[in-house]
């Protein structure tokens, strides 16, 4: 009887942008774009069901906020501390792009769903406080000094906490607006960089070419589309160097919060479309020292940046 040779399995080192490796069904070309189709058609049905009865509940109350009366006319509803209404239409439909996506993806690519947060398969409860304390601490020194300078340079800073309905949107800001950021790093940094990590094997694709399709869906002027392509780079970094949302996800979520909470309070223009040069190197400088000290503390930890599979074996073709 002829001897049989068992060949062991080789091990494959994923990175974050190469996660659909890893997923229980085989990896195919068309499932990144199968998985689009179905989570926008998912997402629609979503918002359909939760606009029905919006509409119903408006016709019988006219007048029950200026945000609704602007989405009929197409126009982006602004932010308004005394229009909670309006807040949640803004804020709630970004969320919902988490269970389309997650939906779309579990019954397109199998088991493992959450890979598409990270290469653990799940959310990294301990890297993402680590990660949430150094974006609190690094947006609390860059706000402190953009105040400073505003108010060395004549202009009046000085919180009005008098507006009606102030406590009811600082509740809002605090619960949902981390849940919208979540949601736009689960389709950015989450889903498009495996879905151009599955045709493209260099990491600079998928960091790179899903910025224009974040930048664009801001309304900003083009130093306001600049600052956000400058988070986008770092955010996007963060992701592969981590192998994971978490740090991106809190960089967002305290970014966006910050902005909200100072424009409930007066002390920003949360509605300012346009920007200037010196909003492009503050974000750049605040990106840079956020993933400096990420960097430096997933070195310092031995922060698991890839994720282990077993393939089997190539059999070795008969010779002669």
């Amino acid at each position: 009887m002829p001897e049989v040779t068992l060949l062991a399995p080789v091990p494959e080192e994923l990175a974050f942008h190469r996660l659909d490796r890893a997923r229980s069904r085989p990896t195919r070309w068309w499932r990144p774009l199968a998985i689009a189709a179905v989570a926008a058609a998912l997402y629609l049905a979503m918002i359909v069901m939760i606009m029905v009865p919006l509409v119903v509940v408006v016709v019988m109350n006219p007048g029950l906020s200026p945000a609704f009366e602007m989405l009929e006319r197409g126009q982006v509803p602004p932010f308004e501390v005394a229009d909670p209404t309006g807040f949640l239409v803004l804020i709630v439909p970004l969320i919902l792009m988490i269970p389309a996506l997650l939906a779309a993806s579990r019954m397109l690519g199998g088991r493992g769903v959450g890979l598409l947060l990270s290469v653990a398969g799940r959310i990294r409860w301990g890297w993402l406080g680590r990660s949430l304390l150094v974006a609190l601490a690094v947006y609390a020194v860059q706000t402190a000094i953009t105040l400073a300078l505003a108010a060395a340079t004549g202009e009046s800073i000085e919180a009005d906490a008098s507006q009606p309905g102030l406590g009811l949107m600082v509740l809002l800001i605090v619960l949902l607006v981390p849940l919208q950021s979540a949601a736009e790093e689960y389709v950015f940094r989450g889903f498009l960089m495996q879905a151009i990590g599955t045709w493209l094997k260099h990491p600079l694709f998928p960091i790179l070419l899903p910025i224009p399709l974040f930048v664009f869906g801001h309304l900003y002027d083009v130093w306001g589309l600049l600052s956000v392509a400058v988070f986008a780079v770092a955010a996007a970094w963060l992701v592969w160097r981590t192998g994971g949302l978490e740090s991106a996800i809190v960089l967002h979520a305290v970014n966006n919060v910050s902005a909200f909470l100072l424009g409930a309070f007066g002390l920003a223009d949360a509605n300012a479309t346009t920007g200037l040069p010196i909003d492009v190197v503050t974000t750049a400088i605040t990106m840079v020292v956020y993933a400096g000290i990420i960097e430096w503390m997933q070195r310092r930890t031995g922060l698991v940046r890839t994720r282990t599979v077993l393939r089997p074996a190539p059999v070795p073709l008969p010779q002669g």
